[in-house]
Order: structure tokens, then sequence, then C-alpha cells
């Protein structure tokens, strides 16, 4: 199972850094956030407050490196240096997948991270079918070992159906946020894997007592397209082709987690700042971004992952700056046009 498992990590982080993994036709929909410009903003670019407050920590700017990987001696490296960055610069870091974690000992270090970041944000990460298939003691032990502030449980059913060996029983998984959340000492984030939060999804977290989540929507990494290019037969290649761009696209998914009553980190197919204040301005406490960061990462190690978020930042400011907001609040509140595609499913019965 360990070796398994360590296959895959290392097939993910390769097909996402090297391979066309994008969603194919379906778009992220914040290119339909319109910001209103404001020629009066009556702020100093370097006096704006980015800081926001998320799961007990403060982060410096709204920004989080989002969940990648672990499990392997290349993975861990990656994260080490993935925590330090996010320690320097006050961002948040998350986990890839800990599953390994609960069938090999020997994968524990490549998740623990706070010697390098003792005061950064961390997330952990479990498949919920696999919390499912454990006891709370084992999940409350993944957190104790990596000491993360708090648990983001994933929901994968479209990756899972094209995945070789994947999960196919998806029964008993909002008893699972439930009783996590009844037995589990840190908060509990749904967390999807691209395919993004329906209204109905965001309902049913509501009601098992999430909330925080991670919309991870369509638009940015297929992660049905990653596994279709792993996929061992013509069949799942075939399903994962017809599949490659389902789910709700991200904008969407941050609007439906917001109208909710949800806490909602933005991921999938946030690239620039540009991306960040749009998926802000629609209600989103923070943005994630993982694959341009592994991009990033693969071409100039740390200090190219490092300056590239930096960037993110950088733009980031300047469009508070030309919305008129003073800081993330502010930005939440921005006068903005909705336009498009966006609106088209906003306005849907």
């Amino acid at each position: 199972m360990a070796s398994s498992l360590g296959k895959r990590k290392i097939d993910h982080l390769e097909l996402c850094a090297t391979a066309a993994v994008g969603f194919r036709a379906k778009a992220t929909l914040l290119e339909c956030v319109e910001l209103i410009h404001q020629s009066l903003p009556e702020a100093h670019l370097d006096e704006l407050d980015l800081r926001v407050e998320l799961c007990g920590k403060t982060l410096r700017a709204p920004l989080i490196i989002a969940a990648m990987t672990g499990g392997t001696g290349a993975a861990g490296e990656i994260n080490r240096e993935l925590a330090e960055i996010a320690e320097k610069n006050g961002y948040g870091l998350g986990l890839g997948s800990q599953r390994p974690m609960l069938n090999d000992p020997a994968a524990e270090e490549s998740y623990q991270l706070r010697d390098r970041a003792p005061t950064a944000l961390l997330l952990g990460n479990i498949g919920v079918v696999q919390a499912r298939d454990c006891p709370s003691d084992a999940v409350a032990a993944l957190i104790r070992k990596t000491q993360v502030d708090a648990m983001c449980v994933h929901m994968s059913p479209a990756m899972e159906l094209v995945q070789p060996g994947g999960d196919r029983d998806f029964r008993g998984c909002v008893e699972t946020f439930t009783r996590l959340i009844r037995d589990l000492p840190k908060p509990i984030i749904g967390k999807e894997t691209g395919s993004g939060l329906s209204t109905r999804t965001i309902s049913i977290l509501e009601g098992a007592g999430v909330k925080i989540v991670d919309v991870s929507g369509a638009g940015g990494t297929s992660w049905v397209g990653v596994e279709t290019l792993r996929a061992e037969s013509e069949p799942e290649r075939a399903v994962g082709d017809l599949l490659w761009d389902w789910g709700v696209p991200t904008a969407v998914s941050v609007v439906n987690a917001v109208a909710g009553g949800m806490t909602a980190i933005a991921t999938g197919g946030i690239f620039n700042g540009l991306d960040a204040a749009r998926a802000i301005a629609l209600g989103a406490t923070a943005a994630g971004i993982a694959r341009p960061v592994l991009q990033a990462y693969r071409k100039g190690g740390k200090p190219r992952a490092e300056a590239y978020l930096r960037q993110v930042e950088r733009e980031l400011s300047a469009v508070m700056l030309l919305c008129g907001a003073k800081n993330i609040k502010e930005l939440q509140g921005a006068d903005r046009v909705i336009k498009g595609e966006l609106r088209d499913w906003l306005q849907r019965p």
C-alpha cells in the first residue's frame, strides 16, 4: 500500500509540474467579477493591511500555499522549503493528503514541518473516505504528530472515480464530518479537490457542523484530468476525458459558501493577485495557490517559488488600492459588477 501511494504522489507532482492538467474549457468565472476603479483611493500602498484571521492564526497576507504533497522523501523536501516560505512571509501552508501516515510510519517525516514553520498556519489533510474507515483517535494522531492548526477533510468523488484503485463507496461521509467535529480538538475544514462546492453540498456540510471550507473549484487544476493521464485502461480514460471539466467553478463555489454562512478559502485557478482580489471581493477570507507555486519551484527552487508568491501579494495590494480598500474587510465589500456566465449561475433558481 505504501509503495503504491508513494508512486501516486510522485506521479501527481510530475504531472502537475509538467503536464497540461488544467481545465480544458471551463473557467473559474473569476474573470466575470469586474472590480470598480476608484480614482481617489485616499490610501498609501505601503500602509494597506492585508492581515486576516483564520483557524486561530493571523496571516500577514491572505495567501495559502495550498495542499500539494507528502509521503515521500522528495515531497518532504518540497514541504520543508515551502514551510520556510510560509513562515517568513506570514502565509498559510496546506499539507498534501496524510493518508500515507496511516499505513507507513516512515512517511511521517515528510509532513513534520513545525521546526521550519513554528508559527505559520498549517493545515492538515485527510480524505473523508479514509477518515470514515478509521477511528477518530487515528485522525487525532495525525493532528498531534504534525501539530497542524486545523484538519482539512477532502471530498474527491470525481477524482476517485477515474483514479486507478480509487474509492467507489462514498456512503457514511456526512456522518464522518459530524463525528470528527465532535471528537477532534481542532477545526475541521471541508475541502474539495478541484470540482467545487454546490449549494446543496454547502447545506449538508453546514448541517454536519462544518464552518470553514476550501472550495477548490473548477477552472484550475483538473484532478480528474490528472487521474485520466494516470489511468490504466481505456474505459477509465474514456470516463476521465468525458468528465475532465466536471465541477462548480471557483467563483460560484465561493459565493455558495459565503451565502451558506461559511468562512471560505478560495482555491482552484488562482494564478495572480487579481484572481485573489476577485475571490476575496466575493467574500473569501483567503486565497490558496498550489500548481503555480509548484511550477515556480520546479523552475528555480525555493527562491523562485517565494518570488512568485511575493509578486501575487504585490498584485493583490495594487488591486486593493485601486478599489479604495485599505484592508481585507473593505475588499470583501468592494464595489463590483457580476457579468456573463457567473451572473447566470447566480441567478439560477
